[in-house]
């Protein structure tokens, strides 16, 4: 596990912090998922190189996946390590190749025209990710598929929220033109970094639905699997504070220091976690109004 160990480490990604709360042979397992994300995220990033040559290479990477379960050795470090994950905890393919086509919409789209086509997006890129870990968090409630469908839909808002200059840099706008349009936002005002209150409401619209999916998942999620999600309850709390501060910034992304919710914080937020699931509450960290 030690390439995948390595990649975690190097991470700062929230998902990687909440790792500190997993048993140590489950924190290697997820290292193991989490490098494969990660690897395959950068490669439709690499935008030094051409889209037809990143399609190669994430093409290499399913191939890989392929190879798991047809019980072959795979090219990939990352892959070899993530193999006898796949095999103990019977991870299904469709899955993967569910995440490697939401990674690879990237490659094919600039934007999102309808809320059904981002929800696509949300569901393969994050939801897709959660519903890989439930069998490493050892969830057996069938309703925890349901909380990480949820869950993964509204950090992935969340984060597009957050990175919309990052992404707007990068030739991506994940906001749907239809709300865009009923706002009055143009791609062009996007890109040229400037606030408006038209794209403030257009935020409001996306912040909105993004707190309707963190009340779904606090709602499904089920008491019997609440212990052995704790990690994902960590990232509901640190998302859902990074919300709430792009809230209160009226989600000006485009000046001034990045949105981030600082290691104080963060540190609060993980022992808080660790107390909760501990003391068996029985309410979430997010969702509330």
């Amino acid at each position: 596990m030690e390439q995948s160990r390595r990649i975690t480490r190097r991470s700062a990604s929230n998902l990687a912090l909440a790792f500190c709360l997993l048993p140590r042979s489950t924190r290697d397992d997820m290292a193991a998922l989490y490098a494969f994300c990660r690897q395959v995220d950068d490669v439709v990033d690499r935008g030094e190189e051409a889209v037809d040559q990143r399609r190669l290479r994430l093409e290499r990477w399913r191939e890989d996946i392929g190879r798991i379960y047809s019980g072959c050795v795979p090219v990939h470090a990352v892959c070899r390590e993530l193999q006898p994950v796949i095999e103990w905890y019977r991870l299904p393919q469709r899955l993967f190749e569910e995440l490697l086509l939401g990674v690879g919409m990237d490659l094919e789209r600039s934007g999102y025209e309808t809320w059904v086509e981002l929800d696509l997006y949300c569901y393969r890129v994050a939801s897709v990710v959660g519903l890989l870990s439930l069998p490493i968090f050892g969830c057996r409630h069938p309703d925890s598929e349901k909380y990480a469908e949820w869950l993964g839909r509204a950090l992935q808002l969340t984060n597009i929220l957050r990175d919309v200059a990052t992404d707007a840099a990068r030739g991506r706008i994940y906001l749907p033109l239809e709300e865009m349009r009923a706002c009055g936002v143009t791609s062009d005002m996007i890109r040229s970094g400037r606030w408006t209150t038209a794209y403030a409401e257009l935020a409001r619209r996306v912040a909105r639905r993004a707190r309707r999916y963190y009340r779904r998942a606090r709602e499904v999620l089920p008491s019997t699997d609440r212990r052995a999600l704790v990690a994902a309850e960590l990232m509901g709390a640190v998302y859902w504070r990074l919300l709430q501060k792009l809230e209160r910034r009226q989600f000006d992304v485009f000046g001034g220091s990045p949105v981030r919710i600082s290691r104080l914080h963060k540190a609060f937020l993980v022992m808080r976690a660790w107390y909760r699931s501990a003391t068996c509450q029985p309410s979430s960290d997010y969702g509330w109004d």
